[in-house]
């Protein structure tokens, strides 16, 4: 018996989750000296952080520590053996301390097999992986097949996005104060994806936000595996943006009718550095590049 766990920057939903039998670590994030856990979703936590972002207010996020891994992984330890799926490293250093308390905890539980992968994934491709992980435990494949199966294919999820606003992006430091205001004056929409590593880059800048969502499906039709035949999971999030997120959407399946379209909320962690306003996609296809 083993148990698939992840973090809640996979941005599915907690339900979702629980009926997948996949455990969950929140993180969280602070406000005026306050701290929220994510909720995920079974809650209002996220109609209240919008709030609090239109007031003005600024999120900062931080780490997940040792001991709290360690309290969660041990009762998962205490059935089984365990595979986490951890954020991407380019994104968090919390995998750090996964490895680290997945290391301590193996003199604990000497017979059991512990194992964490980053998955250089995040927001909804994140848990786009973790649900086709616990896809292959749910037909039968053992831990290690799983565990060697994200190894091998976590490059292989690619992730787009647009975002109408640089406000987030200049905060968290991602672009500088000066381009920023420009940007945001021009009405820049910043189209970027992830390379080989997890790192955000960028694909380009449209003046406008239907410039934004076709560069947006350009990249995809170029990258997508199999072209108009494919057929797997094409899963969107969006920060308070669903408007967008539906046109999206609907372009999506309109260009790959036997894909699986689907549309989630982000959650506050990962929208405490993108702003509202973000659409993103993910999709399999080949090995992601290197950052140029």
């Amino acid at each position: 018996m083993y148990t698939i766990s992840c973090e809640s920057t996979a941005d599915l939903n907690l339900r979702y989750f629980t009926q997948r039998n996949i455990p969950v670590i929140a993180y969280a994030y602070t406000l005026d000296g306050t701290d929220y856990p994510d909720d995920m979703r079974e809650g209002n936590g996220l109609a209240i952080f919008y709030s609090q972002l239109a007031a003005g207010k600024h999120p900062t996020t931080s780490l997940i520590n040792v001991e709290r891994y360690k309290e969660f992984f041990r009762p998962l330890l205490q059935q089984g053996d365990l595979l986490h799926l951890a954020f991407s490293s380019a994104l968090s250093n919390s995998v750090i301390n996964a490895l680290a308390a997945a290391e301590e905890l193996q003199e604990e539980f000497p017979d059991r097999k512990i194992y964490v992968v980053d998955t250089t994934c995040a927001c909804v491709g994140f848990g786009m992986l973790v649900d086709c992980a616990a896809d292959l435990r749910d037909d039968g494949q053992s831990i290690e097949e799983v565990y060697r199966w994200t190894l091998d294919n976590r490059t292989k999820l690619h992730h787009i996005f647009y975002s109408t606003t640089l406000t987030y992006f200049r905060r968290s430091g991602r672009v500088s104060s000066a381009a920023a205001l420009i940007g945001n004056i021009l009405r820049i929409c910043p189209v970027m994806h992830t390379d080989i590593n997890g790192k955000i880059v960028p694909v380009g800048k449209s003046i406008s936000e239907a410039k934004a969502a076709g560069k947006m499906l350009e990249v995809i039709d170029s990258s997508i595996r199999d072209g108009a035949d494919y057929d797997g999971k094409l899963w969107l999030g969006h920060t308070n943006y669903i408007c967008s997120a539906n046109k999206m959407a609907a372009a999506l399946q309109q260009r790959y009718p036997k894909a699986d379209v689907r549309i989630f909320d982000i959650g506050p962690v990962i929208a405490a550095h993108c702003g509202p306003g973000t659409v993103f996609a993910c999709y399999w296809g080949a090995d992601r590049v290197p950052a140029k």
